[in-house]
C-alpha cells in the first residue's frame, strides 16, 4: 500500500514539475498586441526591435529585451511627423492607416540607423542615434517614398532596397540626404516566385542580412487561395543574382527577418494577423542547412520556445497610469500615443495635479476626427481598461469617457444636453455609430470599464459603468470588434473629449487601469 502511495506521490511530483518547466518556457506569440513590421538587432546581450504605429504619436517605438521574449518601450523615433492637415485631423481630413510603415533598424560602427517611409508626406525618412535608449534622434528626409525598404550599409556605401514584385535596389549618398542619380535598378525580378506564379499579393516587406559573407533578402507574399508566406532570396553579391526559396507557409506566420543570440542561437522574427487584437509577433527556430535558414520545427510554427517565460505584457508594452508624476518622469509613460497629432495647449497632467486634463478646442462631428485622444494598446487573449472622469465642466454637446477606437469603435461615456448628463455607449459595430442607451446621471464622476476577449477571434467587447468603483453595470450592446483596412491596426483604448456644439468643456480622469483578465 505504502509502494502505492509513494509510487502516487512521485508521478504527481513529476507531473508537476513536468508542468512548471513547461511553463517557464516561452510561448507564441511571443507579444500578444499589435506589433507589426518588426525589425530587430542584438547590440551585445540586448536586443532592440522597432514597429509600425502608423498614424500614433510619438511615431516608430523601439522596445529593448535581454531574452527576447520580454520586451518593454525605451524610445520613439519622432514626437511627430509633420504639421499636415491629414495629421493635425484638420478641415475633416485623417491619415488613418497610413502615416509611417514598416521601419528597418540597423547598427553600423557605433551609430544606430531606423529607416522608414511615408505615404502621407510622400517621403522616405532617416533617423540616427549614438544611444538608442537616451539620446534624441537625429532626422534626415528625402522623397520619394520608398515603400517597405531595408536599409543596408555595404563597403562603406549605404543602400535601400524596397518595392513589391519586382525589388529595386538604389545607393544613397553619403550623408544620407538622398537617392544618387541613376543607381536604380532591378535587384530581383517577381520576387514572388519561388512561392507560386498565383498570386494575390506580390513580395513586399524586404529585410535584408548579410550573414557569413552571403546577402539574405526576406520577404512576405501571399499566394492567391493560400496563406502569407515567407520567401527567402541569397546571394554572394550585393548586387545578384540571387536564388530563391520558400521557406514558411504555416499559421500565415510570416514578414520579417533573422536574430541571433549571443551563443549562436537563430530565430525568425515574424507576425500573424490575429483580427481585432492586431498584428502579432512569433519566433520561430531557424537551423542553417547549405547555407539556407531552415524555420520552424518540420515547416510547423511551435507554439512552445527554448526561452525564457514570458512575464506578462504589464507594464513593458502597456500599463496603468494614475496620473501623477514624479521629478524627472517623462511628462506621458511611453505606453501612451496620441491619435494623429496632439494639440499640446489642450490636454495637462498639472491644471488639476494627479489627473489628465482634456479640453475641447474646436467643434467636431464624430470621435474619430476629434482631437487629443490618449490611447495605448489592448492585448490578448483578454483584457479590461478602467478609468474614472470627473465630468463638472463639460458644456452641452460634449462627449467624454472610454473608447475602444478603430473604424468600427465603440465608447462608453458621458454626454450634455439642455436636459443635463446621460451615461451612454455608442456601437459602430456595423460601420455606422448606435447610441444604444442613454442614463441620467447626477454625479460629478463617473467610473469607466471597457473589456475585451479576444479567444479564438472571438473580438468581442463589453462596456460598463459605475457610480462608486464597486458596483458596475453593464451598460449597452457587445461590441464586434473588427480589424478594418482603413485604420489598419489593432484596437486601442482611448481616455477622449469632444465637443459637437460649442469648444471650452473639459473633463478630468484620474487614472487609468489596464488589466490582463476580465
Amino acid at each position: 500500500m505504502k509502494r502505492h502511495i509513494f509510487s502516487l506521490l512521485f508521478l504527481l511530483t513529476l507531473s508537476t514539475a513536468q508542468s512548471k518547466a513547461q511553463e517557464q518556457k516561452a510561448q507564441n506569440p511571443i507579444i500578444f498586441a499589435d506589433v507589426p513590421d518588426m525589425s530587430m538587432l542584438r547590440d551585445g546581450d540586448t536586443y532592440y526591435m522597432s514597429s509600425t504605429t502608423m498614424h500614433m504619436n510619438p511615431g516608430v517605438p523601439i522596445m529593448k529585451s535581454k531574452d527576447l521574449v520580454n520586451w518593454e518601450l525605451v524610445s520613439y523615433a519622432y514626437d511627430t511627423l509633420e504639421p499636415l492637415e491629414t495629421l493635425d485631423l484638420e478641415n475633416g481630413k485623417n491619415t488613418y492607416g497610413k502615416g509611417t510603415w514598416a521601419s528597418c533598424l540597423r547598427k553600423y560602427g557605433d551609430t544606430f540607423y531606423l529607416t522608414t517611409f511615408a505615404q502621407t508626406t510622400g517621403k522616405t525618412y532617416i533617423f540616427t542615434t549614438k544611444n538608442i535608449e537616451k539620446e534624441p534622434w537625429k532626422r534626415i528626409e528625402f522623397k520619394p517614398s520608398l515603400h517597405d525598404h531595408t536599409f543596408i550599409i555595404d563597403n562603406g556605401k549605404p543602400y535601400l532596397i524596397y518595392g513589391g514584385g519586382d525589388l529595386r535596389i538604389v545607393q544613397l549618398k553619403d550623408d544620407l540626404s538622398g537617392v544618387i542619380p541613376e543607381t536604380e535598378k532591378i535587384l530581383i525580378k517577381d520576387a514572388h516566385s519561388p512561392a507560386t506564379d498565383k498570386i494575390m499579393l506580390p513580395a513586399e516587406g524586404s529585410q535584408m542580412f548579410k550573414i557569413n559573407g552571403k546577402y539574405y533578402i526576406f520577404n512576405i507574399c501571399w499566394p492567391r487561395d493560400g496563406m502569407r508566406t515567407v520567401v527567402v532570396h541569397r546571394s554572394d553579391n550585393l548586387m545578384g543574382p540571387y536564388e530563391g526559396k520558400m521557406v514558411l507557409q504555416d499559421k500565415g506566420v510570416a514578414q520579417g527577418g533573422l536574430i541571433s543570440t549571443p551563443d549562436n542561437k537563430w530565430f525568425a522574427y515574424l507576425f500573424q494577423d490575429h483580427g481585432a487584437v492586431g498584428r502579432i509577433p512569433y519566433l520561430v527556430p531557424v537551423e542553417w542547412k547549405d547555407g539556407w535558414p531552415v524555420l520552424g520545427i518540420d515547416g510547423k510554427v511551435p507554439m512552445e520556445l527554448d526561452l525564457p517565460a514570458s512575464k506578462g505584457l504589464i507594464p513593458g508594452i502597456v500599463n496603468s497610469d494614475d496620473f501623477s508624476r514624479k521629478k524627472g518622469e517623462n511628462t506621458l509613460p511611453l505606453v501612451w500615443q496620441w491619435n494623429h497629432n496632439p494639440d499640446n495647449s489642450l490636454w495637462s497632467l498639472t491644471a488639476k495635479k494627479g489627473q489628465l486634463r482634456l479640453t475641447t478646442g474646436r467643434v467636431d462631428k464624430v470621435i474619430t476626427q476629434s482631437k487629443n485622444i490618449l490611447t495605448q494598446r489592448t492585448i490578448g487573449p483578454v483584457c479590461s481598461g478602467e478609468t474614472v472622469i470627473d465630468v463638472q465642466n463639460m458644456k452641452e454637446g460634449d462627449f467624454a469617457g472610454l473608447t475602444l477606437l478603430q473604424k468600427n469603435y465603440g465608447f462608453v461615456g458621458v454626454k450634455v444636453t439642455q436636459e443635463g448628463k446621460f451615461i451612454v455607449m455608442h456601437n459602430a459595430s456595423t460601420g455606422n455609430a448606435v447610441e444604444e442607451v442613454c442614463i441620467p446621471l447626477s454625479k460629478k464622476k463617473v467610473y469607466l470599464k471597457a473589456s475585451c476577449d479576444f479567444n479564438n477571434k472571438k473580438d468581442e467587447a463589453l462596456f460598463y459603468y459605475s457610480l462608486d468603483g464597486k458596483k458596475w453595470n453593464k451598460v449597452g450592446t457587445v461590441l464586434k470588434m473588427t480589424y478594418t483596412m482603413p485604420h489598419f491596426m489593432g484596437y486601442r483604448f482611448g481616455l477622449f473629449n469632444f465637443a459637437t456644439t460649442t469648444a471650452g468643456g473639459y473633463v478630468d480622469f484620474d487614472y487609468f487601469k489596464i488589466s490582463d483578465k476580465n
